[in-house]
C-alpha cells in the first residue's frame, strides 16, 4: 500500500520541480504516475492527488477517472432514477494526468468552497476559489494540452496546482473542522 503523506512532512512544503521533457515518458515517470494512481484509488472519497502527496517532488497531478465521470453525468443534468445514479456512480472515465501544469486563466469570480485534502486527514474548511480556471500541461505522452474547467474541475485544479507550490488548503482554508470518517459519512448521507 502506498503512504499518502501527511502536513507534517517537508516535501509538501516544497516547490516543486518542472518534469524534463525528455523524462515524461520515461518508465521511471511511468512508475511514478502508476503509484499516484493506486494511492489515490485506495481512499474512497480521493478526487485527486499531487506526486508530492506520495513523496515525489515533481510538478504532476492526476484527477479521478471516477470523479471526471460524475462532473460530467452533472452537467448532462438529466432527471434520474436511483439505479441510473447507481450506475454512473460504477462508471469511470481514465484519469486524467497533468505534468507541468500551468494556470493560464483564473476567472476573477470566487465563491467559498468546503474542502479537504489526503494529505491534510479529516480536517475540512471554506476556501475562497475562483469559478473557473485554464491549465496548460503535458499528458503522460508528453502531448501538451489546455484544459478549461468550471465548478468542481475547476476547484480541483486549484488545490493540486497548490500542492506543487509547496502550499496546502488549510493555509488559505477558514473555519477549520474535523470530520473524521464516521461523522464525514453521516453528514453526506444527511444531505
Amino acid at each position: 500500500m502506498v503512504k499518502i503523506l501527511q502536513k507534517e512532512d517537508k516535501v509538501l512544503r516544497t516547490i516543486a520541480r518542472p518534469v524534463p521533457k525528455e523524462d515524461i515518458d520515461s518508465p521511471k515517470i511511468g512508475k511514478i504516475i502508476s503509484t499516484m494512481k493506486k494511492a489515490m484509488r485506495a481512499e474512497e472519497d480521493a478526487v485527486a492527488i499531487a506526486a508530492p502527496q506520495i513523496g515525489e517532488s515533481l510538478r504532476i497531478f492526476i484527477v479521478s477517472g471516477k470523479t471526471l465521470a460524475l462532473i460530467g453525468k452533472e452537467k448532462e443534468g438529466s432527471p434520474e432514477t436511483g439505479a441510473d445514479k447507481q450506475d454512473k456512480q460504477k462508471e469511470v472515465l481514465p484519469d486524467l494526468v497533468f505534468i507541468n501544469p500551468k494556470v493560464l486563466r483564473i476567472s476573477k469570480k470566487t465563491h467559498m468552497l468546503e474542502e479537504g485534502c489526503l494529505s491534510v486527514r479529516w480536517l475540512y474548511g471554506d476556501v475562497r476559489r475562483a469559478e473557473k480556471v485554464t491549465v496548460q500541461a503535458c499528458d503522460e505522452k508528453g502531448n501538451l494540452f489546455t484544459r478549461g474547467a468550471s465548478g468542481l474541475l475547476a476547484q480541483i485544479f486549484q488545490p493540486e496546482t497548490e500542492h506543487l507550490d509547496g502550499k496546502l488548503f488549510i493555509d488559505k482554508a477558514m473555519n477549520i473542522k474535523e470530520l473524521p470518517p464516521k461523522e464525514l459519512k453521516e453528514k453526506r448521507h444527511a444531505h
